[in-house]
């Protein structure tokens, strides 16, 4: 069973203390687990997860409002944008030991659902919704800088890396007025372990190509690697 030694993993990841075991539960099952066998939708992490979206956000606002005190809004807003997104969120759930206490359908288990970005991410909001109904937002906040500041450091120093999208397209609309074209060109591995390559084009030509877990990964690297190639940005 996927639950068994939950909390006591929950509780030593975290270091705060369980009072109510059920919302932990709920955070870490599947929407799939609870049509199985019949259980009410509330007992899935969907409602949980919308609660911890929130608090992840203000913790990583606080983070972020307080580090740099002499960043703009928008500087903060992409940091965190990047700081939240399902790849990161599944990393720390994976690098804390977590994901594998996730529950789904045995059909799900079977197809590798838990080991989908998303999902991970979805069940690490959730736990953070969970603690905050149990009464634990201060040192829900505290573990948050703790984990969170280390990929912020990250992202903020290495910030083209991250952003490279956005970056080429600022670059080669600024030389010509015409976007780079993304396209997926191929797809190997298992689903759940599932590796994707794009090439990015410019003016009709490929420019580079790219690989990762997810298409928007795979995409990122490729306009990174365009962005070096094309002098947008230096190399790191």
């Amino acid at each position: 069973m996927c639950f068994d030694g939950a909390i006591e993993a929950i509780e030593k990841v975290f270091g705060i203390k369980v009072l109510t075991q059920k919302y932990y539960l709920y955070a870490l099952t599947h929407s799939s687990f609870t049509k199985e066998r019949e259980l009410p939708y509330e007992e899935c992490y969907e409602r949980l997860e919308f609660l911890g979206d929130a608090v992840l956000k203000l913790a990583t606002s606080k983070i972020l409002f307080s580090k740099y005190p002499n960043y703009s809004e928008g500087e903060m807003s992409k940091i965190r944008s990047i700081v939240v997104s399902d790849n990161t969120l599944a990393q720390i759930m994976e690098q804390v030991g977590l994901d594998k206490y996730i529950a789904a359908s045995k059909h799900d288990m079977k197809q590798g659902v838990t080991k989908l970005e998303s999902v991970r991410a979805c069940a690490f909001e959730a736990l953070l919704g969970a603690y905050y109904l149990d009464g634990k937002f201060a040192e829900v906040l505290e573990f948050l800088d703790k984990i969170l500041t280390p990929y912020i450091e990250d992202v903020d120093e290495h910030f083209a890396k991250f952003n490279a999208k956005a970056i080429l397209q600022e670059y080669t609309q600024g030389l010509t007025k015409k976007t780079p074209e993304y396209e997926l060109v191929g797809a190997y591995g298992p689903d759940h372990k599932k590796v994707f390559k794009v090439e990015v084009s410019y003016q009709g030509e490929v420019v580079a190509f790219g690989e990762g877990k997810s298409k928007k990964e795979a995409e990122q690297k490729a306009a990174y690697a365009a962005c070096i190639k094309l002098g947008a940005i230096k190399d790191e």
